[in-house]
C-alpha cells in the first residue's frame, strides 16, 4: 500500500501498478477457479447461473460461450441480452462495459491492461489500464482487438480481425488493422 492507496485502487484508475501485490494476485486466482469451472459446463448447464455472477461485476444474463477468460471479471459489466461466442478474452485491469444487445464473436479480444514502451519499466513489472466502454447494439466481428482506452458507440460494427486502436462514433463500420471508418451508405446504418 502506497499512502492508504491499494494497488488495485490504482489500477482501476489507470495510474501505474504492482500486478504482483497480493491483493492483486488473490483476485486473479478466484477469477481463474472461476472461470476453470465455467470452461468445463456446456450450454444449458445450470451451474452456469451460479458462476457468472460471481466472476462478473453485472451479469445480466448475457450468453457466453466458453472458453471464455478474464484478468479478475469483477470490473466487466454486460447490459441484458448480450451474446459472447467462443475463446473471448477480457483483460479487465480496468471497467469494461458492454451495452444492451451487444453481440461479439469467437476470438475477440477486449484489452483494457497497457505495459511501458521503455524496456526498463517493463523489466519491473509496471503495467497500467484505461477503461472500455462498448455501447448498445454493437456488433464485433470474429478475431477483433479493441486496445485500452477506446468507446464505441451505440449500434458500430467492428469488421472482423479490425484492431481497434481509437473510439468508434455511433452507427459506424470499421475495419482494417489499424482500425478505420468505412464512408456510409444509403444501404448501411
Amino acid at each position: 500500500m502506497d499512502g492508504g492507496v491499494s494497488e488495485r485502487d490504482k489500477m482501476l484508475a489507470g495510474a501505474p501498478y504492482d500486478p504482483g501485490a497480493a491483493e492483486l494476485v488473490a483476485l486473479r486466482r478466484k477469477a481463474q477457479s472461476l472461470m476453470r469451472a465455467y470452461n468445463q459446463t456446456i450450454d444449458g448447464d445450470g451451474a452456469r447461473a451460479d458462476l457468472m455472477p460471481a466472476l462478473l461485476g453485472t451479469w445480466n444474463g448475457a450468453t457466453i460461450r466458453a472458453p471464455f477468460h478474464v484478468d479478475y471479471g469483477q470490473h466487466i459489466h454486460f447490459g441484458p441480452e448480450c451474446f459472447v461466442n467462443f475463446n473471448c478474452v477480457i483483460l479487465d485491469v480496468c471497467e469494461v462495459r458492454i451495452g444492451a444487445r451487444t453481440q461479439i464473436g469467437p476470438n475477440v479480444q477486449i484489452l483494457t491492461a497497457d505495459h511501458p514502451r521503455d524496456a526498463a519499466r517493463r523489466a519491473v513489472a509496471e503495467e497500467w489500464g484505461r477503461p472500455i466502454a462498448i455501447g448498445a447494439d454493437v456488433w464485433i466481428g470474429g478475431g477483433a482487438i479493441i486496445l485500452p482506452g477506446v468507446t464505441i458507440g451505440d449500434g458500430a460494427i467492428i469488421g472482423a480481425g479490425a484492431v481497434v486502436t481509437r473510439n468508434v462514433p455511433a452507427g459506424m463500420t470499421v475495419v482494417g488493422n489499424p482500425a478505420r471508418m468505412l464512408p456510409k451508405t444509403d444501404g448501411q446504418g
